[in-house]
């Protein structure tokens, strides 16, 4: 397919303890502990001194000798883990054991300044916060301004909820605006005064109130510029047990599984559990197939392509539950609305985009206001509206019923996301750009130019990444294209437009080839190829990871299920679409049910290798109808 012209614990406040054993019942406990030598409990040796009335009558007759201690946890600062662990023993929920270890390790987690901040900040008391504040020892490159922007911001906005507008105008006249930082926040902010209720102020600042976990998200921001030795981050031990779950994930080839890890064992996934073998081939279709995608929930799947059919299936039994004819020819392009009630699609021929109930298979609305063909259309998380791209300049936004909201000249945009977060609109075009836009102020954008010609995009689950198939024409022999020689998916940055990854291999010059992050956590990228082989490549590191083949023609459009791991789906001029798994019988229902991983059990055959390319014309997508700008 192408496009045309066409709570805390100090030191103060330790657990009751009788002659060194806690009353909560601990004693064999943490005499086991004590006879440790590695490390692993108290000693005597080192800057704590003895183990003292902690180990006194230990076994009942007597005083257990304790073993030298390490001066160091094996290889890390004995403080700083010391500290840690008596703040994850209070996330915990265990502030008893949390003080004995302070009163052990005479180490205290943090100082009566920093307990009087934190405390300041829970309750509301800003004035007592912002004079705590000026003694804290702060990062030498944090922005102190901002620190009290955050903080008298907080202010601003609980004003705000309680109605108290007055109070809240002045916090914003005299204390926020003299700073002087961040005025589009500031611009933000006075906005939300226009707000009719306390709900409408949480909903439209994307704040969950004072009662809510507002001061604690503050708490832990103004904690990341402060100096972790007299104030460590909040839920640090978790942190740091997340970066290995991450990293593991990260060195993890073939890493796919819904759950994280374990901490107990180190992580490594196996090649067969990864998806690469067909499990159903779907035949429905009459001609080439030009778009593929799972419903948000994962049962059911949704094609288009040439024939003008869209075909939505069944995830369990894989057959037709809707067979939707478009009167108007191609459908290149179409997206699930969050709910999955509908769907919009992009008509190439009669110019025209749809609206189809997915219940009924019932076409609701059909919007005529294209000169050109139609390339794409996406929905806005919110559900009540979606936004269409086309090769004529406009781009326009559309409410859930298909009645034109807002209208804008644009390029000509072979592709158009809106990121999960509602936050930006992103679209590549015909001359070789990828285009930013604030989804609500359409005038502020960025383009940054890329290394080809943008055939479509995708954006990553947390907003900050798009994907991008870059092609490289035969007849585009010239430099202006940033000296690219081969075709690319780049992982690109939407703040700052870098590529952050090239992932190589797949063939893409004349056609629309689509790629998708895959897996549940999105460890890979997954394109189709004009080679008719489908490419899987490791995310963080652009190996490849595995080159599927099975069809025998141009792959178009990949989907991975977001509700299970194991199966995605993929489509082609072949007119099949491929549905993959890790070549074992399972029932999907079970899995969607289950909503976690499958513990599949008969093997089936997996699927034969034999390919055979095809050669062919495909109308209206010829090489020759390329507009160049």
């Amino acid at each position: 397919m192408r496009y045309g012209s066409n709570g805390v614990v100090s030191a103060s406040q330790s657990a009751d303890v009788s002659n060194g054993v806690a009353t909560n019942g601990t004693t064999s406990l943490k005499a086991s502990f004590a006879t440790d030598s590695q490390g692993n409990g108290a000693s005597s040796a080192g800057r704590n001194g003895t183990l003292g009335k902690l180990a006194a009558g230990v076994g009942g007759n007597g005083v257990t000798k304790a073993a030298p201690r390490r001066s160091d946890y094996f290889g890390h600062d004995r403080e700083e883990v010391a500290r840690i662990l008596i703040q994850a023993l209070v996330d915990l929920g265990y502030p008893h054991a949390a003080s004995t270890l302070e009163e052990e390790s005479e180490y205290t987690l943090e100082s009566p300044c920093v307990a009087n901040f934190r405390e300041a900040i829970l309750r509301g008391d800003w004035g007592t916060a912002e004079r705590l504040l000026y003694e804290m020892e702060i990062h030498q490159d944090a922005d102190f301004t901002a620190l009290l922007f955050y903080i008298r911001r907080q202010k601003f906005l609980e004003l705000l909820e309680m109605t108290d507008t007055s109070k809240a105008i002045q916090v914003l006249r005299t204390e926020l605006t003299p700073l002087g930082h961040d005025m589009h926040e500031l611009h933000f902010l006075s906005t939300l005064m226009m707000c009719m209720s306390p709900e409408d102020l949480r909903r439209e600042a994307k704040w969950d109130g004072a009662e809510g976990s507002s001061r604690q998200e503050l708490l832990s921001e103004l904690s990341k510029f402060i100096s972790p030795s007299v104030m460590l981050p909040n839920h640090r031990l978790a942190d740091l047990f997340s970066q290995v779950k991450q990293t593991q994930m990260s060195k993890c080839l073939y890493h796919n599984a819904m759950n994280p890890p374990s901490l107990y064992t180190d992580h490594m996934c196996d090649s067969d559990e990864f998806p690469s073998v067909t499990s159903q081939v779907l035949r429905q279709h009459a001609d080439e197939v030009y778009c593929v995608k799972f419903s948000h929930d994962g049962r059911r799947i949704a094609s288009s392509g040439k024939d003008a059919l869209i075909i939505i299936w069944d995830v369990e039994t894989w057959e037709p539950i809707h067979i939707m004819r478009d009167s108007g020819g191609t459908v290149t392009n179409l997206d699930w609305s969050p709910d999955d009630s509908r769907i919009v699609s992009a008509g190439y021929k009669d110019r025209k985009a749809k609206v189809w109930n997915t219940e009924t298979g019932e076409c609701l609305e059909t919007l005529a206001q294209f000169e050109e063909p139609v390339t794409a259309a996406s929905w806005h998380p919110n559900g009540k509206c979606f936004i269409t791209s086309s090769m004529d300049p406009w781009m326009i936004l559309w409410d859930s019923s298909g009645q034109m909201v807002k209208k804008a000249h644009s390029e000509r945009f072979y592709d158009i996301k809106i990121t999960d977060d509602g936050g930006y609109i992103v679209a590549v075009d015909d001359s070789g750009n990828l285009y930013v836009y604030d989804f609500a102020d359409w005038n502020n954008k960025k383009s940054y130019p890329l290394e080809g010609l943008g055939r479509a995009v995708q954006t990553s689950q947390d907003s900050r990444h798009a994907i991008v198939t870059l092609s490289h024409p035969p007849d585009s022999s010239n430099d202006s294209l940033g000296g690219m020689k081969k075709p690319t998916v780049a992982l690109i940055e939407l703040e700052t437009g870098d590529v952050k990854e090239r992932y190589v291999g797949y063939a893409c010059q004349n056609f629309v080839v689509r790629a998708t992050f895959g897996g549940p956590h999105e460890h890979f990228v997954v394109s189709g190829s004009e080679d008719a082989n489908i490419y899987v490549w490791h995310k963080l590191s652009g190996q490849l990871v595995v080159k599927l083949p099975g069809h025998t023609a141009s792959v178009n459009s990949i989907s991975w299920n977001p509700a299970i791991p194991l199966m995605f789906a993929s489509a082609s001029d072949d007119h099949t679409i491929r549905i993959w798994s890790n070549g074992v019988e399972y029932n999907p229902s079970s899995y969607l049910n289950m909503k976690g991983i499958l513990n599949p059990t008969t093997p089936s055959n997996g699927f034969s290798s034999h390919r055979q390319q095809v050669q062919r014309q495909r109308d209206p997508y010829q090489a020759s109808s390329i507009r160049f700008r």
